[in-house]
């Protein structure tokens, strides 16, 4: 019963009751200022942090599969080289390695599968595409050794028998954890002399948190020996592609700063990984700077605390990377690009203005060190494929995610927002 006065009548109860009708409009009126509240906030955060996310988020603002052979054509290369469509209407392709018998392999997680790609009339465009495992838990990181096919699954690593375009007889490796705000597990066997290990890449759970699985934010090593899983290098927030350099055998790595501590901080990272050593995450990011915003009294901490090799404008988010050979410049790549490293930088969302979302170009000597400076020099970088991201940041025809640079003059890089891989070549004509 709704009463509609405040009067206690004789005898009654010595305690007030408030009238329904009252105790209702004040829940609604503080509910209303909560909500108000709450969208303040969010409206705060959104306009310091992801107000320039959208192009990442909405679908592709063009057509690149039309475009690529028209004036309309967004992307721009240096000079001699072109690019073309080599695959298209794949979802979110990822990873890209050579089959054992040839086809290209790419993983696509958000399908949960590995598709083979074969060019059989040689015209440059993969007409044939050929699924080599289904059912897959966000497949990412491929890799192949003595006719054995290994995919990485955000959970375990497996090991194939592959034949006939086919991954046979699935034989689980070892387990890892799954999930997480980076899901992404990459794999790749170590050079000479420890090509019998296995070194795969698993991000953090997080954006900045001391971590409960001891398993997470590290590249970890498994021995086929043994059957050991160890720590490789930690404190790696989220290291999704690694590549050997040609010459010293040295593994790099790329590397996603934390989020949500504005614009231009932290940098991302390229790392020279090394067996033992900590590179700074949750508690130091760039040339080991201390992240006071995440317990800033923490007294201890791992030693070996390295510094990266390159810093990346933050939130480029890079993700493959690859060196050129040393080619013979007669239908091969120039001189001047040997030993450089391409970069594929995916493209920010956590930034108001968007950045990234392009190829650049590394300039680096056989040893790994900057040309013309030395080691201890700046990186000369300079961009190599731009155009994805419209010149107004409002829109976007792609993110670039992995590179295969193979001899004689031929890149392909795969883009998992317009569902499709490139093909780059280069003429000295």
């Amino acid at each position: 019963m709704v009463m509609h006065w405040f009067r206690k009548p004789a005898g009654a109860s010595p305690y007030r009751f408030e009238p329904c009708t009252l105790r209702m409009k004040k829940f609604f009126y503080g509910t209303v200022v909560l909500v108000i509240i709450s969208l303040g906030i969010a409206g705060a955060v959104y306009y310091k942090n992801i107000r320039g996310a959208l192009p990442a988020i909405l679908p592709p603002g063009g057509d690149i599969v039309k475009d690529i052979n028209t004036t309309e054509m967004p992307l721009k290369l240096p000079a001699g080289f072109s690019i073309s469509i080599y695959a298209k209407d794949l979802g979110g392709p990822r990873v890209l390695r050579w089959a054992p018998d040839g086809p290209m392999l790419v993983s696509v997680p958000e399908q949960g599968k590995v598709i083979a790609l074969s060019d059989t009339d040689g015209d440059g465009f993969a007409e044939t595409h050929t699924t080599v495992a289904s059912g897959l838990n966000r497949p990412h990181g491929l890799a192949e050794k003595d006719g054995k096919l290994y995919i990485a699954e955000t959970d375990q690593v497996a090991e194939y028998d592959y034949a006939n375009g086919k991954a046979l007889n699935k034989k689980k490796i070892f387990d890892l954890p799954g999930g997480g705000n980076h899901f992404t597990r990459t794999i790749m066997f170590e050079p000479f002399p420890n090509e019998n290990k296995m070194l795969v890449s698993v991000g953090s759970s997080c954006n900045v948190c001391v971590e409960s699985d001891e398993r997470r934010a590290k590249i970890l090593e498994y021995d086929f020996a043994t059957g050991g899983l160890a720590d490789f290098a930690i404190g790696l927030r989220n290291s999704v592609f690694m590549a050997t350099h040609p010459v010293s055998g040295e593994i790099w790595a790329t590397e996603m700063g934390r989020d949500l501590l504005g614009d231009d901080v932290p940098p991302d990272e390229i790392n020279i990984i090394e067996k033992g050593n900590f590179y700074g995450w949750p508690w130091f990011y760039g040339k080991n700077v201390r992240d006071e915003t995440f317990q800033p009294n923490v007294s201890i901490l791992p030693v070996n605390l390295t510094s990266p090799k390159v810093e990346i404008p933050a939130h480029s988010a890079p993700l493959g990377l690859a060196f050129f050979p040393e080619d013979p410049p007669a239908g091969g790549w120039p001189e001047e690009y040997w030993y450089d490293l391409l970069v594929a930088y995916h493209g920010s969302w956590n930034r108001t203005v968007p950045t990234g979302y392009k190829i650049v170009r590394i300039k680096l000597n056989a040893k790994g060190e900057y040309e013309g400076t030395g080691s201890t020099g700046s990186p000369q970088v300079e961009d190599f494929i731009t155009g994805w991201l419209s010149e107004d940041k409002k829109t976007v025809y792609g993110r670039p995610v992995d590179i295969l640079i193979q001899p004689g003059g031929t890149i392909y890089i795969s883009d998992d927002k317009a569902g499709v891989i490139y093909r780059v070549t280069y003429s000295n004509i």
